[in-house]
């Protein structure tokens, strides 16, 4: 649905992204993630047609990103970073102004944009002005004009920055809605915990480079060569720490107010093998977790040697 070759893109002598090579299958959330300046958004804007490509190409939809810009705008639903408003307008006019862009018909629209307002539940403010809205009623409003159109592809840019934990709740329920509606979307942030729990695949970019992505599970297979074993004692303490400390494949330990923290490199049979000497000794725990791998834990894997 969305494929990029070899795109790279120039200002000057500065290169902002590097040769990438990227393909997004239909019906997929793929979080795009990297720091600030790291090259997402000039990636974002060659694929939604507003900047030209310095080498390489695009495909989005079965349409060519230089070649067929009219095409890949029919077939994307775009919402950028930050977006302007016009004074005056309210919101069931903002979204009637996109319809008519579209060259949506007269008769159709209204119905549109009554559907699209239940789906971001605004209709309570169909008649509000633009301007008035919330920072969080502003983000719907701007997923909102994406949809007009029923686009089958949606480029989302940072779409929760600025939001306030409740708003970010409801953006990340509202992709896995349009997830189950079809929509194959590309998100971009530099917030981690946005993405973790509503993504397909990702792919990790840092100084222009796409140093990693595809399905989440395999990326989060691919960098998780340690355990991470998370141990809350009731009693035993010491004996618990004695044990974790002289343990040939523990790599680090953090001790917390409420919890113990291990990276021990060891596989399935060494971590039974460890609960059980535990419990041998005598202590007792509250919890033995195994925790998976954060994203977090991908990026600063992933990243490692790249940050000066």
């Amino acid at each position: 649905m969305i494929t990029l070759r070899g795109f790279g893109k120039d200002y000057g002598d500065f290169t902002a992204v590097e040769n990438i090579d990227l393909q997004i299958d239909a019906g997929e959330v793929f979080g795009f993630i990297g720091p600030n300046g790291a090259g997402k958004s000039t990636t974002i804007r060659f694929l939604a047609t507003l900047l030209r490509a310095t080498r390489g190409s695009g495909m989005v939809a079965g349409c060519d990103v230089m070649g067929d810009p009219v095409g890949v705008r029919q077939a994307v639903g775009y919402m950028p970073d930050n977006f302007g408003v016009y004074d005056g307008m309210r919101v069931w006019e903002f979204l009637d102004f996109f319809a008519v862009a579209y060259k949506i018909g007269r008769t159709e629209r209204k119905q549109i944009i009554d559907n699209v307002l239940e789906l971001l539940d605004l209709s309570h403010k169909k008649t509000d002005f633009v301007n008035g809205l919330s920072r969080g009623m502003k983000q719907r409003l701007c997923l909102a004009k994406t949809l007009v159109h029923d686009p089958p592809v949606l480029i989302l840019d940072e779409p929760a920055s600025g939001l306030d934990p409740r708003a970010r709740v409801e953006v990340k329920a509202l992709l896995k809605e349009l997830r189950k509606m079809g929509k194959t979307i590309l998100i971009s942030s530099h917030i981690l915990t946005e993405l973790a729990d509503c993504c397909t695949s990702i792919g990790i970019i840092e100084r222009g480079q796409l140093l990693m992505h595809g399905p989440i599970d395999s990326v989060y297979q691919q960098i998780r060569r340690n355990r991470i074993v998370e141990i809350q004692f009731i009693s035993g303490n010491e004996a618990g720490l004695s044990i974790l400390r002289s343990s040939e494949s523990l790599r680090s330990l953090e001790i917390l107010p409420s919890r113990v923290v291990a990276e021990l490199e060891t596989d399935d049979e060494g971590l039974a093998l460890l609960l059980e000497e535990l419990i041998r000794a005598g202590v007792r725990m509250k919890s033995f977790n195994d925790r998976d791998p954060t994203l977090e834990d991908v990026f600063m894997t992933v990243t490692k040697g790249l940050v000066s």
